[in-house]
């Protein structure tokens, strides 16, 4: 499950996953555990979970933040912490105690355990002060772009994807939907027709999105709500074209073909003012042909 966006502090990449906007993104400890320890990094985070002052910040950021906190567990994990023999992993943290803090995600892409900004800072002061003033840096480099895609009007975009999309499924119900399908089989093919163009657009499904991102997932998010204010613009346009290729019977490997062809060019005009960092996200068939920045 891969994050939904990186930090690169010092050389060193830490998934992020979360907006940044709202104050609820979420930072790989893995990742920043790498930099004392690119070996073993779940050893560094155990080693800081065995701390006192590690429980005590945990427990108050929790009791500030969740008002389903566990306090009674809290107390016999605090009360137990400091001594050679305990040990605390972050799974038994969020089970027992109902914690939101600290977020464990399993998977070869991505996975390790992800906490909260206020406490992923913290954890990086005891890794290193000075690599702390590293990730504080690019991940405010990370709230600047985010906060960039909403200014030029990211949400009205999306808004308009969504309305526009009716006109996708119109010509679909109108012309691909017949009454010997069954309900499952028409369901199928909308699904399917909107899955062509997430592939023409983004690359993959939005199955394999969700596979990815799972958290998101159940937060009721999809791949369209992670698009750039670009890929949105593209994504009105091909589905207003889609609705026409299917009034001319055109079959779905000639429209995919055909789709795929225009995301590709018109992302390459809408990107020509824009740098490499910002085209990290973009699905790089599209960027086929783009000139160096």
């Amino acid at each position: 499950m891969a994050p939904t966006s990186k930090l690169n502090a010092n050389g060193v990449e830490i998934g992020v996953i979360g907006e940044t906007m709202g104050e609820n993104a979420y930072l790989s400890l893995t990742d920043i555990a790498r930099y004392k320890n690119p070996d073993e990094p779940k050893a560094v985070v155990a080693n800081w979970m065995r701390l006192r002052s590690t429980i005590e910040f945990l427990g108050l950021w929790e009791q500030i933040h969740n008002p389903d906190f566990k306090g009674l567990e809290f107390d016999a994990f605090k009360n137990e912490s400091g001594s050679n023999a305990f040990t605390l992993s972050p799974q038994k943290w969020i089970s027992s105690t109902n914690a939101i803090g600290l977020v464990s995600r399993s998977g070869r892409y991505g996975g390790g355990t992800y906490a909260h900004t206020d406490i992923a800072f913290e954890f990086a002061s005891w890794v290193s002060p000075e690599f702390k003033l590293y990730i504080i840096k690019d991940y405010q480099l990370l709230k600047k772009d985010e906060a960039e895609r909403k200014a030029i009007g990211w949400d009205e975009k999306r808004a308009l994807s969504k309305i526009n999309y009716h006109i996708h499924t119109d010509a679909v119900q109108k012309y691909l939907i017949t009454d010997e399908l069954s309900a499952i089989e028409k369901g199928y093919t909308f699904a399917d027709e909107a899955d062509m163009l997430n592939v023409a657009l983004f690359g993959k499904k939005a199955r394999e999105w969700r596979n990815e991102h799972s958290i998101e997932a159940q937060m009721g998010e999809n791949i369209r709500d992670y698009a750039s204010a670009e890929e949105l613009i593209i994504l009105v346009n091909m589905e207003s074209q889609n609705a026409e290729l299917i009034k001319e019977g055109l079959s779905q490997s000639e429209r995919f073909a055909k789709l795929h062809e225009m995301a590709r060019t018109q992302m390459q005009i809408l990107l020509k003012n824009r740098t490499k960092e910002k085209l990290k996200n973009v699905n790089p068939n599209l960027l086929k042909g783009t000139s160096e920045q």
